[in-house]
């Protein structure tokens, strides 16, 4: 036998369908809004951020990784989504990978360390164009000891003798990172074996001074000097010692120095 449906029913379930709809439609607007619809959101892109936005405060990043490879070209910012400082390629002005300390996040953006802002300020860059790594190594330079300390994975590992900035031409001070990792061939008067180049740089040039303004930690062919106040800013360590760095620091490896 046939059913028939109540009257009362028939009539309900149109208001039903569009109750369903309106509910459907809201859950798809939703999406749009969140970034959910794959037509208006592209993966790896952070959203534009308006300069009148509330932008979360800096916290550090966290212990691993720390270090950034550029994977391509990417524009440095003051903030995130701010003034553009400088775009930076792949590789360092020396030819190296360039490797970036990561010190600071904000949402997608990373807040990290470069010689293209002032000593031991963070610029920014979108955590969607690096490859992040863990950096293993930590070093500390204690000027009034002249002494620099390496860390691994926190536990201290060696500790360095080093010459430091005369007076005048302090050696500066603050939060810094490895960007070049250089053997020189021969070696030389000025900078022994090797050196690895800091994102630092020295606001106090020595008078007549034509090798730029970078600090570095390098090798010496006048180890008499290590243990006193003898460079122009830079930190000078045996060639023993430098190589021994150059086996095991990588490019993005942070160094505090401080008096």
């Amino acid at each position: 036998m046939r059913r028939i449906a109540h009257p009362r029913l028939m009539r309900a379930r149109p208001l039903v369908i569009v109750a369903v709809a309106v509910v459907l439609l809201g859950a798809g607007a939703a999406a749009l809004l969140t970034g959910g619809d794959e037509r208006t959101s592209r993966p790896g892109v952070p959203p534009p951020v308006r300069e009148d936005a509330q932008v979360p405060r800096e916290r550090p990043a966290p212990a691993r990784p720390h270090g950034a490879r550029l994977l391509r070209r990417t524009q440095l910012r003051r903030r995130p989504g701010g003034p553009v400082v400088k775009a930076l390629g792949r590789r360092t002005e020396y030819g190296s990978p360039r490797v970036l300390a990561v010190v600071a996040r904000r949402g997608r953006w990373l807040g990290v360390l470069t010689e293209h802002v002032r000593n031991s300020r963070a610029a920014w860059i979108p955590a969607a164009n690096v490859e992040l790594l863990h950096e293993p190594y930590r070093l500390d330079v204690d000027l009034s000891r002249r002494l620099l300390t390496v860390r691994r994975e926190g536990r201290v590992v060696r500790r360095v003798r080093v010459a430091t900035g005369r007076p005048g031409n302090d050696t500066p001070t603050g939060r810094f990172a490895v960007t070049d990792s250089l053997r020189i061939g021969k070696g030389s008067a000025a900078y022994g074996c090797c050196a690895l180049a800091l994102t630092g740089r020295q606001p106090n040039v020595p008078q007549g001074w034509t090798g730029g303004d970078r600090i570095a930690i390098h090798g010496t062919s006048n180890e008499a000097t290590i243990g006193t106040p003898a460079s122009g800013g830079c930190l000078r360590a045996r060639d023993a010692d430098m190589r021994w760095l150059m086996r095991r620091i990588t490019l993005g490896a942070s160094v505090r120095i401080r008096e």
